[in-house]
């Protein structure tokens, strides 16, 4: 459709796409590749309110899956033509620190950041590559997890390591989920009826990946995910913080090399590794000492960094809650919130357990600090940026 844009979210084994109308907010279209290069392939993919048009079959490689996509659109509908391309790039280091128009050298840069996000960069970059081809002469924009996080203070950014480490191997602290703080932010300031610049907010998203973003004036001043995603908050399988010497001991007591630790907080630590199941869901309905470990270890982690967060900035005006858990588990947002009465921080049971899909605040009326649950829309966010860059 014209004046839309398309907007793709290419992981490991699956396009996320959504077609955006800009100027309307509404998504003509919306679908999914899933299992790519694995058995079971299945494009998803909706218009409006019909039945969804599903396609069962193998996808061999990405290509494959954006090609079910382009035939969903011809057999399914709307028309594609999009006024530009918009791509969730996971890692833009230093160098990227907004909204970038793709060429051929910014695809360099891409896949030279590579080794700082090893399971998401050359993925996104496949997406951006594949795209390229399917739609010659249309923008492509490249839209940056980290970006957000420019604003991050020295202080917040520069870990206590050689100074070598730091100048000439960029050893640093970047943040992630940005696109998802950037939007949340901007919410939370709309539901409150206040300017964004006033406000003093701790971002929780709390999904598959999840983490804590101290946010004053619309400005990332701390977050707790660092140079990769793997720092910080507990997470479906990732460990989130350990002893940086953990390493050094399973090297020495069990052989393992670095890269082959590095693989194990990354993919088999988090939920995953203290219940068996990195689905939260899942945990929460069992009963047993694994589960309830798991729960109070990662809700214990979130309330810390609220804590820590609270100090930084001195004064907050309301925590965000986003992403899958953030917004739609009840138990936990109780959970990683107790206890915190004396800074002004508490759950109204009754609201929090009403639910919905919509902003909300879940804090009782006249809350020293809001509590809010404020739905991400990271595809949105992607769209406004690159509708504003080729603007």
């Amino acid at each position: 459709m014209a004046g839309c844009i398309l907007v793709l979210n290419t992981g490991s084994s699956s396009i996320k796409y959504e077609l955006v109308d800009v100027t309307t907010r509404e998504r003509p279209a919306v679908g999914l590749v899933e299992r790519i290069g694995e058995d079971g392939g299945r494009l998803t993919h909706r218009t409006g309110d019909g039945s969804p048009y599903v396609r069962e079959r193998p996808f061999p490689g990405h290509g494959d899956g954006l090609e079910a996509m382009m035939e969903a659109f011809d057999e399914a509908g709307p028309p594609l033509s999009p006024v530009a391309v918009g791509h969730r790039v996971v890692h833009g280091g230093t160098r990227f620190t907004e909204a970038v128009l793709i060429d051929d050298e910014v695809v360099t840069a891409i896949e030279d950041l590579a080794p700082l996000a090893p399971l998401h960069n050359p993925v996104n970059l496949a997406g951006i590559q594949l795209a390229r081809k399917a739609f010659p002469g249309i923008p492509q924009v490249a839209v940056f997890d980290t970006a957000f996080h420019r604003t991050l203070p020295p202080e917040a950014y520069t870990y206590a390591v050689p100074r070598d480490w730091r100048e000439r191997l960029g050893v640093r602290r970047f943040g992630f989920h940005g696109t998802s703080c950037a939007y949340v932010s901007r919410r939370a300031a709309a539901v409150l009826g206040r300017d964004l610049a006033g406000l003093n907010l701790i971002v929780l998203h709390l999904g598959n990946g999840a983490s804590a973003t101290a946010v004053s004036g619309g400005r990332s001043v701390d977050t707790s995910m660092g140079m990769t995603p793997l720092e910080g908050l507990v997470m479906g399988t990732r460990s989130g913080d350990v002893d940086p010497a953990l390493a050094g001991y399973l090297a020495r007591v069990d052989g393992l090399d670095a890269q082959e630790v590095e693989h194990a907080l990354t993919n088999s630590g988090g939920l995953l590794a203290l219940a068996g199941t990195r689905d939260m869901r899942q945990v929460r309905a069992r009963d047993d000492a694994e589960a309830a470990l798991a729960l109070d270890v990662y809700t214990r982690r979130i309330r810390k960094y609220v804590g820590a967060y609270y100090a930084l900035l001195g004064r907050v005006d309301a925590i965000v809650l986003t992403g899958g858990i953030g917004e739609h588990d009840a138990a936990t947002r109780a959970a990683c919130l107790a206890g915190l009465d004396r800074l002004g921080i508490r759950v109204d049971p009754a609201l929090n357990a009403a639910g919905g899909d919509g902003e909300r605040a879940v804090s009782p009326p006249g809350a020293e600090v809001a509590v809010l649950v404020v739905p991400t829309d990271e595809e949105w966010e992607i769209a406004r940026q690159a509708h504003a860059l080729i603007s």
